[in-house]
């Protein structure tokens, strides 16, 4: 399992992708279709139509890193989305949780406190 740091940046992409896509394919779609900046160091999670094949890209302060999970059986299953939004930020319980197989569009969410909603 990957470590993450409390300050990262999780970025789940909305669309699927073909998983052929590696490196420079990757960076591209962050660029492109995100419109982030795929150096900050952040999260950016990559999913297949099917939603058997995962794929997370992160720069890892001298090169960029990719990790792979591939599941035999089930699907992963992200939170719903909003029309025309190209990602949606989650938190790093959120990004465990899918990993695990919890559809988070089933949990209830408490109320908690944040800088962006202060």
């Amino acid at each position: 399992m990957l470590s993450i740091p409390p300050n990262t940046r999780i970025s789940l992409c909305t669309s699927p992708i073909d998983m052929r896509k590696s490196f420079n394919g990757l960076i591209g779609i962050v660029r492109n279709e995100l419109g982030d900046d795929p150096l900050t160091g952040h999260l950016f999670v990559f999913l297949n139509r099917n939603r058997t094949l995962l794929k997370i890209l992160y720069w890892d302060g001298d090169g960029f890193a990719i990790w792979f999970r591939r599941l035999e059986s089930g699907t992963f299953r992200f939170p719903v989305q909003k029309e025309g939004v190209p990602s949606i930020e989650i938190t790093r319980s959120g990004l465990s949780m899918i990993l695990e197989g919890v559809d988070l569009s089933q949990l209830p969410h408490r109320k908690r406190f944040s800088q962006k909603t202060a």
